[in-house]
């Protein structure tokens, strides 16, 4: 229910109404969609990651209300979300840079609301958490995790060590930080704002010192957009196909491949005798490809941002941006 909540709310974002057709094709992505290793890993270990995917462009999208600041509330929700799983207070940061003031501190007055409830019903807790807990990263795993998509555990499996350079990692963390938030606010400011707040999701998974598959759950609507593309009669087939091509490489990479061990093996801090693993990360037959395999969707986020920044670079199509005006002229 929530991922068709959540495809339905892309393409109404996207211009489109919710005819019958169009829930035909949303449901179709919902099968399309659970075949996707972030999907079904949230289904498999009763994560919540989808649901917080649907709060947080329920909240920023803000579908048939009025644009920009003057949605009473906007933010909300998302600082909600954040306090449920630190990841979305990076939208705190993209909303400054756009200078929309009152949603970034909708943000990060729901942020706020969640640690006061937090101590009101477990004071001990909250108290360990955010003075103890919070500051310990591998308490959820090793950073050399097969599995573990951030740069950081991208650089840890790559080079065989739970102890990558502090450095490096903060330099390319900053680089993608950067890329993302670039391409973010050039979509943004025409008009593509699914795109933008799915960069900014992306780039939080990315930067992240660990983010386990299934907190890539933004290749959902990066894959409704190639989807709405493909459909855009308005637009050259070139650019019809592009977008085709897109979609099904995204599918490709993120898919459920599944890989099984017949012997013990260690696996987020416990033995386990054997395992049906999923994903694209787990294959390593081919050594001189490991560096992609092991993480795969930095592939995806870098892809994206690049197509982004080359795309609206280029274009001369601008946008009017306002309270009551926002007007799509690019595709």
């Amino acid at each position: 229910i929530a991922l068709y909540l959540v495809i339905m709310l892309c393409f109404r974002s996207l211009g489109r109404q919710a005819t019958w057709p169009l829930r035909l094709i949303a449901l179709s992505l919902i099968a399309v969609s659970l075949l996707l290793e972030p999907v079904r890993t949230t289904v498999w270990y009763g994560q919540i990651n989808v649901f917080l995917l649907l709060i947080i462009l329920a909240d920023l999208l803000r579908v048939d209300r009025p644009k920009g600041d003057n949605s009473r509330g906007m933010g909300v929700g998302t600082g909600i979300a954040a306090g449920i799983k630190l990841t979305p207070l990076i939208f705190i940061l993209y909303l400054a840079i756009l200078r929309r003031w009152r949603a970034m501190f909708g943000v990060i007055a729901g942020f706020v609301g969640t640690i006061v409830v937090g101590f009101i019903v477990l004071p001990s807790e909250s108290w360990s958490y955010w003075t103890d807990k919070l500051f310990d990263s591998n308490r959820v795993g090793a950073p050399q995790t097969v599995g573990n998509q951030s740069i950081r555990g991208w650089l840890a499996n790559l080079i065989h060590t739970d102890a990558p350079n502090s450095l490096l990692w903060g330099v390319l963390a900053l680089a993608a930080l950067t890329l993302g938030m670039y391409a973010a606010v050039l979509a943004h400011r025409h008009g593509q704002e699914l795109l933008a707040l799915s960069m900014v999701g992306m780039t939080a998974c990315a930067i992240s010192p660990m983010s386990w598959g299934h907190h890539w759950v933004w290749f959902v609507p990066i894959l409704v957009i190639c989807v709405n593309l493909v459909l855009r009669i308005d637009l050259s087939p070139l650019r019809r196909v592009l977008a085709g091509v897109a979609g099904v490489c995204l599918i490709l990479v993120a898919f459920s491949w599944r890989t099984y061990l017949a012997h013990p093996i260690w696996f987020v801090n416990k033995t386990v005798p054997d395992a049906y693993l999923i994903g694209l990360f787990f294959k390593h037959g081919i050594s001189w490809l490991e560096w992609f395999t092991v993480y795969p969707y930095n592939a995806v986020f870098l892809c994206t941002a690049i197509a982004t920044i080359v795309v609206y670079r280029s274009s001369n199509n601008t946008v009017v941006t306002g309270a009551d005006n926002v007007r799509d002229t690019v595709g």
